[in-house]
């Protein structure tokens, strides 16, 4: 069937969002994505296995219906979101609005615990018997006790791998599933025969190998889906940026309406202290408003009247009118949400190891085990000679080792990064971590404390340092304001004594005013001083030299507001480097690797950090959707990425980078988006992990190696009645030992 194409730019196109149930692999979301193409009038595909939701961009003759029937048709559920289509010419809001409900988790993952752990309760009694055996004890439990303890995990608990297993099989692909399926089936099939057949002593059973491959496979199962669970609430936690109510101002009254009935054009009122709800431009007020998590400038900004101002972002301490630009999904918060979708919908960077070969590996155990049982039988053996050679073969391949092998060595690397502060919450992380070349840093709150500072002093002609540090804080004592707190932190330090202040008077967007010691004073902005007529020509030089190194500058001078005054003299205020940062670059460089550092503070800020740090590739002023793109830029040119951030500004670039690396000191939604997450707002467990993941990656691959050669070694000498069915569990046995020890020699890591 031909595929109407439909450009993104065409006026004629709707856009359908699916919530998929049943998918467990890529190779699944490979199915969905070429069932979903199938229909006539469908232009572009994305299945996003971590969010388990599907966007359809088609003409508009197709119908929700028809997307739903085409994924039912393939073995999964589908069902359409609340919002089922969007016209894209009417401009309706996106089921990307941040309003609209996160899609839901098609897998319980607190019920997906216990099953794990009813499976190894019931695998417990299977397998000491088999440890023991190791220790020259030889005891063993009744036939039939085994296959009742082994029978619910291998059909109850392990029912999810036969159904996903046909799905593989009827679509002629082979995952993990399947050879899960097929490897306990065979083990749990001999031993019962053995057992229904035996009238003498017990013979050797492999329940416990059925039984323990299952359980842990489901431990693996029950890891994926709690990462799932993560990745959504980073979407959660940027929904919850924007208020759920808007006050807006109908003639004279200010009406509390829902966001969702908030029109382009309409003013609405946002007080002190409050979120602002929608982009728009202030028409009325002044004030300062915190927009670190949306731009990454450290410093408040001030607004006043025709300045733009961002939904997410946090009034300071005046009230502002602001005429609504946008609304829904048009808004800066809603497209921050798209990207972040966006780039977990995209395909990972390498496929994983055990996927790509165990869809060979099941069709070619299928045909030796075969071709076996058809050989002997052939050759004139007895044919239970002959079944039990080729399950011999089954049991040998039976996925222990190969199904160990990654969550072992991933585990392990997991476990000690945890006990160095070192959260890795993504395996794929762990994986791709290890081929890291170039790590991008976010400079606000991860290379830098994130909280303001007073770095400069400047008093002018007959005025002193201390004399200037004391009337400041006498005017600013109370206040919360950031640059407020900093200079009381100064004052506190050097023993400052602040004066009863009058008659005070906020200024927003200026500064402030009022008497100490009977003299009038203002603090503020250039703009507050050159209104009351402050000759600012003395320390100009002095200030615009402390501007372009990236500080903010206040002045304090003498007079009234709107008056003629006299220059007291100028306060700066920076951001400090963090105390290990340059340590930590230095780390990074000895590893060969590049560091990047990438920001929406200003150029003279952001080239003063990066010549302190040593980091010679600095990209300043970048909106949250640019950083994305320059991620991806980096990536485009060969480079391995990871992007270490605290913001949610970051969270684009964090899940756009091949990993992600949050700091636990910033926001959740940057923690939620990344598969790394640094406990300590320390920069230097960055090379830590990197480290980690070079040294589990090792391991990853020596596990996978010897898992193979067991199979590569143990098959062909099954099929040629060299191992009979218990030297054959007996090696598979070994190799999950092997596997697990060698994966356990990561607990000696150390930083």
């Amino acid at each position: 069937m031909t595929n109407t194409a439909i450009a993104e730019n065409d006026p004629a196109q709707q856009e359908f969002s699916l919530d998929i149930e049943g998918m467990s692999c890529a190779s699944c979301v490979g199915r969905v994505e070429k069932a979903i193409k199938k229909v006539e009038g469908v232009g572009s595909v994305s299945v996003n296995l971590a969010t388990e939701r599907a966007r359809v961009l088609a003409g508009r003759g197709v119908d929700v219906q028809q997307l739903v029937h085409a994924v039912e048709a393939a073995g999964y559920q589908a069902r359409p979101e609340a919002e089922e289509a969007i016209d894209l010419a009417a401009g309706a809001p996106a089921v990307t609005d941040p309003s609209s409900a996160p899609a839901p988790q098609t897998r319980n993952v607190h019920q997906q615990g216990v099953r794990v752990g009813l499976a190894a309760l019931l695998s417990i009694p299977l397998v000491v018997p088999m440890v023991a055996e190791l220790f020259g004890w030889h005891w063993m439990l009744p036939g039939w006790l085994q296959l009742a303890l082994a029978a619910p995990v291998q059909f109850w608990l392990g029912a999810r791998f036969y159904v996903a297993g046909w799905k593989a099989a009827r679509a002629g692909a082979g995952n993990m599933d399947l050879l899960v399926a097929i490897g306990t089936s065979a083990a749990f099939g001999l031993s019962t025969y053995q057992l229904l057949a035996a009238h003498g002593p017990m013979p050797h059973l492999y329940f416990e190998a059925a039984s323990v491959v299952i359980t842990l496979v489901l431990l693996g199962k029950w890891l994926e889906a709690r990462a799932k669970r993560q990745t959504a609430d980073a979407i959660r936690a940027l929904q919850a940026l924007r208020p759920d109510v808007a006050r807006v101002r109908r003639g004279s009254q200010d009406v509390d309406v829902r966001l969702a009935a908030v029109r382009v054009g309409d003013i609405v009122v946002v007080r002190p202290g409050e979120r602002i709800p929608v982009d728009g431009i202030v028409t009325e007020g002044a004030s300062h408003v915190n927009e670190s998590m949306l731009t990454g400038e450290s410093m408040p900004v001030a607004k006043h009247a025709g300045a733009k101002v961002t939904g997410g972002a946090i009034n300071a301490e005046g009230l502002l009118l602001v005429r609504t630009g946008a609304v829904g999904a048009e808004t800066t918060l809603a497209r921050i949400i798209r990207l972040v979708e966006n780039a977990q919908a995209e395909k990972a960077p390498v496929q994983r190891l055990v996927d790509q070969v165990s869809a060979v590996f099941v069709p070619v155990v299928l045909v030796i085990a075969l071709l076996t049982f058809a050989g002997w039988w052939l050759a004139g053996a007895a044919p239970e000679t002959a079944i039990i050679n080729a399950v011999a073969v089954l049991v040998i391949a039976c996925p222990c080792a190969l199904g160990l092998a990654t969550p072992a060595a991933i585990m392990a690397g997991t476990g000690v990064g945890a006990r160095h502060g070192i959260l890795i919450k993504d395996a794929e992380a762990l994986e791709l971590a290890h081929r890291v070349s170039t790590v991008v840093f976010d400079k606000t709150g991860t290379l830098t404390v994130g909280k303001p500072v007073v770095t400069g002093l400047v008093a002018a002609d007959g005025s002193d340092e201390a004399g200037l540090l004391a009337l400041a804080s006498s005017l600013q004592h109370g206040s919360e304001h950031p640059l407020a707190s900093a200079v009381q932190a100064l004052a506190q330090e050097r023993g400052a004594a602040a004066a009863p202040a009058s008659g005070l008077q906020a200024l927003p967007g200026r500064g402030l005013s009022g008497s100490v010691g009977g003299r009038a004073l203002l603090l503020g902005s250039t703009r507050l001083m050159r209104e009351s007529g402050v000759d600012l020509a003395p320390l100009q030089g002095r200030a615009a030299a402390l501007e372009a190194a990236g500080n903010t500058v206040s002045w304090v001078a003498e007079g009234a507001a709107g008056g003629a005054g006299r220059l007291l003299g100028l306060i700066a205020f920076g951001d400090q480097v963090k105390p290990g940062a340059r340590a930590a670059v230095d780390k990074l460089h000895a590893l060969g690797i590049k560091t990047v550092l990438l920001t929406g503070d200003n150029k003279g800020s952001a080239q003063a950090v990066g010549s302190a740090l040593g980091i010679q590739h600095v990209i300043a002023e970048v909106l949250p959707e640019a950083k994305a793109e320059e991620v991806k830029r980096l990536k485009t040119a060969g480079e391995t990425l990871a992007m270490v951030g605290d913001g949610i500004n970051d969270a684009p670039a964090l899940t756009a980078a091949d990993v992600g690396i949050a700091m636990s000191t910033g926001t959740d939604v940057a923690m939620h988006a990344a598969g790394i997450t640094l406990m300590r707002g320390e920069p230097a467990l960055v090379a830590d992990a990197i480290d980690i993941s070079r040294r589990t990656y090792n391991k990853l691959r020596q596990n996978l190696f010897w898992a193979f050669i067991y199979n590569l070694v143990g098959i062909p000498l099954a099929a040629a009645g060299l191992l009979n069915p218990v030297v054959a569990g007996a090696a598979m046995a070994f190799s999950s030992v092997s596997v697990i020890s060698n994966a356990l020699l990561l607990k000696r890591w150390r930083p």
